[in-house]
């Protein structure tokens, strides 16, 4: 058996039904839309979330809360993934992009005080908690928040 020699199954493939092409072809004039209504129009289709004329259950719910356009996210770092750069004396974002510690930088990288370290490093970050700050800063560190 060749790949030229593949067949589909007899009876499952089925001519397109051509409609719109004369009255003698048993579709043509209204071309299987019927006549009149809306099916029958152009754009003649409901909407996605339309109920029949009652109103729509994304009107029906009240709107909560408020979301902020402008809001920013930053990706995390705790203090505790300072673990893996105990040799390094400076940690930058390239670092923390290298190692697999962020994934995607997002608006920039936060660090946060999670965890505990025991030697002192350079860390340059976009953001920093005043917790996380002041425990590399007890340790002889030190924190870069870039802007």
């Amino acid at each position: 058996m060749k790949l030229s020699d593949l067949k589909p199954i007899a009876g499952s493939i089925k001519k397109k039904k051509r409609v719109g092409r004369g009255t003698g072809s048993g579709h043509g004039t209204t071309a299987t839309y019927g006549n009149k209504g809306q099916r029958a129009r152009s754009g003649g289709n409901k909407g996605k979330g339309f109920e029949g004329g009652q109103m729509p259950l994304t009107r029906r719910i009240p709107k909560r809360g408020f979301k902020n356009p402008f809001r920013k996210e930053y990706a995390i770092v705790k203090i505790s993934d300072l673990e893996r750069f105990r040799d390094k004396e400076a940690v930058g974002i390239e670092d923390f992009l290298e190692k697999g510690i962020v994934k995607k930088l997002k608006d920039g990288i936060k660090l946060l005080s999670n965890g505990e370290i025991d030697f002192s490093v350079k860390v340059r970050v976009h953001k920093a908690s005043k917790a996380a700050i002041e425990k590399i800063k007890n340790l002889g560190g030190d924190v870069e928040v870039l802007s």
